[in-house]
């Protein structure tokens, strides 16, 4: 967020959580992108704020989060001093998770087999739970599809780029989604920025994106070790996931109005991953 949004949405997430009656002497920026977290101290809240334009995917995310936590889900959970519900204030709306301190120094990797096992375990979970709503991973290259093809929105894609990309999200939507027998609820980006190693064990956050799809997606997010390790994962449907996450993931950077760090770099990288994805081919 720009500057003064920033400073908007710090004092939201503050505001509420103190007319909740929850302390908070501080407050630490934790994530700042289209929405931002926020450390409340010493309560010690997650306070997600997002643009009011958002309510409905934060009401999701919260009956997502809702409806895992009765199942004993490895998910952050929400704050339980306060209602399940999102709150809005000054243009923006306003979550509370359970703040969970790190372990470990800053960027310690999960174990390729204990990443595998939690995702499992979340998997088991999502069998567990019925939700209304929820979309299919189709809609998202959908949405990546038309943002490609879209000249305006990806102006500098160049013709053969642009070609080689929406003919990639196409095919891989239609290889991997006519068939849902293997279908069911997924995390829908379960990559380690979404993974936090706690001392309750590694838990999944964001929760916005679940969609539905065969496993095989959400493990195309993982490092490519953990699917050693990952039970009954068919390896070339696999493949064509990470294919397509790759060209999601590209689709995403060649919007005009794309904010990544580093954008121009990504943008390369993530064409040329997702040719080493269709080629099968290992990359580090």
């Amino acid at each position: 967020m720009k500057p003064p949004e920033l400073s908007r949405a710090v004092e939201a997430g503050r505001a509420i959580a103190v007319e909740l009656g929850l302390r908070v002497d501080d407050v630490v920026v934790v994530h700042d992108s289209d929405r931002v977290a926020l450390r409340l101290v010493p309560c010690e809240v997650l306070a997600r704020v997002a643009p009011s334009g958002t309510l409905a995917e934060a009401e999701f995310e919260v009956r997502v989060a809702d409806r895992l936590a009765a199942v004993g889900a490895p998910v952050g959970g929400l704050d339980p001093r306060v209602d399940a519900r999102v709150r809005g204030r000054d243009g923006f709306a306003v979550s509370l998770w359970t703040y969970y301190e790190p372990v470990g120094p800053v960027g310690t990797e999960i174990a390729p087999a204990d990443y595998a096992d939690v995702l499992a375990r979340h998997h088991a979970a999502l069998r567990r739970i019925d939700l209304d709503g929820v979309p299919h991973f189709t809609d998202r290259v959908a949405v990546a599809s038309g943002a490609v093809e879209d000249g305006e929105q990806s102006p500098e894609l160049t013709d053969a780029e642009r070609e080689f990309l929406g003919g990639t999200l196409r095919a891989l939507r239609d290889a991997i989604g006519f068939d849902t027998a293997r279908d069911q609820l997924l995390h829908g980006e379960p990559h380690p920025g979404n993974l936090l190693n706690t001392k309750r064990g590694p838990l999944f956050v964001d929760l916005a994106t679940c969609c539905r799809g065969p496993v095989e997606f959400d493990l195309a997010h993982a490092p490519e070790e953990v699917a050693e390790y990952y039970p009954g994962a068919d390896p070339d449907l696999l493949r064509r996931c990470r294919a397509l996450n790759w060209a999601l993931f590209s689709a995403w950077r060649w919007r005009r109005d794309d904010q990544m760090p580093d954008r121009d770099h990504w943008r390369a990288e993530g064409l040329d991953r997702v040719r080493a994805a269709l080629d099968g081919r290992r990359v580090g």
